[in-house]
């Protein structure tokens, strides 16, 4: 489905308004001094990249309610990423899962990816479920497992996402482990933490050169007395064990209440560590919502370290994957993803726009008040006018959720694939 022409005419009809926010916010930050066209070209470079997974309608242990339309095939979820690029320019890249993803046609894939101006961002292995023809259990864990067949399993099952991703032109292999245990005993935490480092290992010595290896962490669940690789310091060590193209993934929702991420990821990149991030919104756990629905001025704090990270040339961090791992099930899934990408965006602008000289002035001299006003005032900055203006400039919508909704696509989406079509994985 493509839409240029619907979304130029959305822009001409919405080109007074948008003129108007967009001139007031600019005169302001001119007077601050600040190059508005320079932080609207940074806007403008920055992609998300869209996990297949998010496109259809996820759930809960009690039920999911699927919405209709959604893509049945890999095929039909890059058509649908690539409708949300043409709309927000930003989402030029998918994330897949193996085995839900597996292309069966590489090349055909490649072709279609392009036509929309995508590319695939990373792949994700899955040893948290037992697929139907698979020989061995998970249930007591993959690459910890005491069994050395059920690690190799899940090693070669890894080595088989890096080559679906070598025919696709990833360079990401991207590893979460749901390994872990739910009683006192039940698991020997040394060994299943040198079981898994081994199994990396093996997996690392797989991938090429130029490949990244994303290692993720969680605190609990599925299981609740101990995972395997519960925090960014057991990844962090992990990384160390594996190799130099091992990183650290950091996912928003994988901390318990109150967590300070903010300081982890400036931790992280001070150690030239942090590979990449799963953007989303929690109030309790792995919740999965809209990205900034919950903790809007947290999500601010994190990205201000964020971006004083990036713009220090004495941290030699390397450039970070930044995808969406949203799933839940009361919301249309394209409009969430085009939500949540909204909200990254006017995000990542303020942080554009915190005056790093005068805040570190403030540091220095222990200015808290000072320092904290600083950081509240861009805070309170609408960006929205910016993120429109980047957008437009790009050749998107700079209304994009507008545009989804004048034109029915979820409508369109539901008579073409049906009221009841589930995605696939899901």
């Amino acid at each position: 489905m493509f839409i240029s022409e619907n979304i130029q005419a959305h822009n001409d009809k919405t080109r007074a308004t948008h003129a108007f926010h967009f001139l007031h916010i600019a005169e302001i930050l001119t007077q601050k001094g600040i190059d508005v066209q320079d932080v609207i070209e940074k806007i403008k470079a920055f992609q998300v990249a869209i996990p297949s997974w998010a496109l259809g309608t996820g759930g809960t242990r009690f039920g999911r309610f699927p919405g209709g339309g959604e893509p049945r095939s890999l095929e039909e979820k890059i058509d649908d990423v690539g409708l949300l690029h043409q709309l927000n320019r930003s989402s030029d890249s998918i994330s897949l899962h193996i085995p839900w993803d597996i292309p069966k046609d590489p090349t055909a894939v490649k072709s279609r990816l392009q036509a929309y101006g995508l590319t695939i961002d990373s792949v994700n292995s899955n040893t948290f479920q037992d697929q139907s023809d698979q020989a061995l259990s998970y249930k007591f864990g993959s690459l910890c497992h005491t069994d050395a067949a059920i690690r190799q399993q899940a090693i070669d099952h890894n080595i088989a996402c890096i080559e679906h991703g070598k025919a696709l032109d990833s360079k990401v292999l991207t590893v979460w482990l749901a390994d872990g245990s739910n009683f006192p005993g039940q698991q020997h935490f040394r060994r299943a933490w040198q079981r898994t480092a081994e199994s990396l290992a093996d997996i690392y010595q797989a991938m090429p050169a130029d490949w990244t290896m994303l290692i993720e962490y969680k605190p609990y669940e599925p299981h609740f007395y101990s995972m395997v690789i519960p925090d960014w310091g057991t990844s962090y060590a992990l990384c160390q064990y594996v190799g130099k193209n091992a990183q650290v993934l950091v996912d928003l929702g994988h901390h318990l209440p109150n967590t300070n991420i903010e300081q982890i990821v400036a931790r992280l990149m001070h150690f030239g560590r942090l590979g990449g991030f799963h953007f989303n919104g929690s109030m309790y756990g792995d919740d999965d919502l809209t990205t900034g629905s919950i903790k809007p001025y947290q999500f601010f704090l994190i990205f201000n370290e964020l971006v004083d990270a990036m713009e220090d040339p004495a941290v030699k961090n390397p450039p970070l994957a930044w995808m969406i791992d949203a799933s839940h099930n009361t919301k249309d899934p394209l409009e969430d993803l085009l939500q949540s990408v909204q909200h990254i965006l006017t995000t990542y602008a303020k942080a554009l726009l915190v005056d790093r000289a005068v805040l570190a002035i403030a540091q220095q001299n222990n200015d808290v008040l000072a320092a904290e006003e600083l950081l509240r005032d861009v805070f309170a900055t609408d960006t929205r006018a910016l993120v429109a203006e980047a957008a437009r400039q790009a050749g998107g919508a700079g209304d994009p959720i507008g545009v989804y909704r004048a034109l029915g696509i979820r409508k369109q989406l539901i008579e073409k694939r049906g009221k009841k079509s589930v995605a696939t994985g899901l």
